[in-house]
């Protein structure tokens, strides 16, 4: 077998090899869906990007006679480190071929960076945290991934195992036909009738005449609520402006809803159409004509990913969340569309998994988050 090499990400060359190689590591799968490469770039801090105004990364890349077989990167998550008071680095942005020696090289280079900088124990994948793409597929490998949800080779789970990862948190994707909207349990419309009765919770659409603002409320909403959510940590001011001025372009107006209470947001629920095939279309290339193709006819997109109910904290145990989503049935049955996957939803989310599964939405993907912390003792 040829020489191995793993070397870090330097040049400009190396950063395009760096970002090219999932081309070649899922040539034959048709369920892989190309990045979008200047997003890539950004996230990977080869272009500027808010996230690493605090925060830093390495990355590496596997070389096997010449052809690259691997790739990973070292993160440092400032907001974690100081929200959660440990020193744990994180890994993300993996690729490899079915090779256990390369793997073996790239996590060890990972590894010793981290510890380099401080860190004393690794979490991942996440992309570069999880406000992003985040998790390794390992079951649901036979359907394409929905917007910004991540896919992989079968294999990637025994890769990362044997590099001494365990198990701390899996993520599910629900799918469900839209036609098992209008077939709701009788009971669930009771209950945000009586909601929204009882508590004057009313909803609305995005407003398209304050649409910058309006998409900057849905992100301070969503920092604000998941306060207690296992891992998370807030998008930073930067961070914000940056992802407002990203979906901005790809929010619809019809498929975010508000809840406000007295006038005052209190919720919000967002759906993105699912633009991955359009993406595919267009390689990941935004330019010169990709943007137009990507964004052009959005109604004759007929999947969509409901991203995410948020309530701010003292409003949580109203059943404001089930609110939102009823007042998604009609727009999202106006607008003709066929699937939606509601995604990604935490394990130890109970309340979110049995309202699914109550909706008839059906696990069709799970992810999972490792870290290499050694087990606890036996008690």
């Amino acid at each position: 077998m040829a020489e191995l090499t793993i070397r870090p990400v330097d040049t400009r060359s190396e950063q395009k090899r760096f970002i090219r190689l999932p081309w070649r590591i899922y040539r034959d799968d048709p369920c892989w869906m190309p990045p979008l490469v200047m997003s890539q770039e950004e996230l990977l801090n080869f272009r500027p990007h808010p996230f690493y105004e605090r925060s830093k990364a390495r990355s590496f890349i596997a070389s096997r006679g010449g052809v690259d077989v691997g790739r990973i990167t070292g993160i440092v998550n400032a907001g974690h480190v100081e929200r959660y008071g440990e020193n744990r680095g994180f890994f993300g942005f993996f690729e490899c071929d079915d090779d256990a020696a390369a793997a073996r090289g790239l996590f060890g280079a990972a590894r010793d960076w981290l510890h380099a900088q401080g860190m004393t124990s690794i979490r991942g994948p996440a992309n570069p945290s999880l406000n992003y793409e985040c998790g390794l597929l390992i079951d649901g490998f036979d359907t394409p991934p929905f917007f910004m949800m991540t896919h992989n080779r079968p294999w990637y789970g025994r890769l990362v195992e044997e590099n001494g990862f365990g198990k701390i948190e899996d993520m599910y994707a629900f799918w469900g036909e839209t036609a098992m909207l209008s077939s709701l349990d009788s009971k669930l419309g009771s209950m945000i009738q009586g909601v929204k009765e009882r508590f004057g919770v009313t909803v609305r659409p995005l407003d398209r005449s304050r649409f910058d603002d309006e998409v900057r409320m849905f992100l301070d909403i969503y920092n604000s609520s998941l306060g207690g959510t296992w891992g998370f940590v807030p998008l930073s001011s930067g961070e914000v402006k940056h992802m407002a001025e990203s979906l901005k372009h790809l929010i619809v107006p019809e498929l975010a809803m508000v809840a406000e209470v007295g006038g005052k947001p209190i919720g919000t629920v967002f759906c993105l159409l699912d633009y991955n095939p359009r993406i595919k279309a267009i390689n990941g290339r935004l330019f010169p004509f990709g943007f137009v193709r990507l964004l052009w006819n959005k109604k004759g997109i007929k999947r969509m990913r409901a991203i995410s109910t948020n309530v701010v904290p003292e409003y949580q145990a109203w059943g404001v969340g089930l609110v939102l989503m009823g007042a998604l049935v009609q727009p999202v049955i106006d607008w003709g569309m066929k699937e939606v996957e509601f995604s990604w939803v935490l394990e130890s989310n109970h309340l979110s998994k049995r309202t699914l599964e109550r909706g008839g939405a059906i696990v069709t993907k799970k992810y999972r988050i490792y870290q290499d912390d050694p087990p606890a003792p036996a008690a």
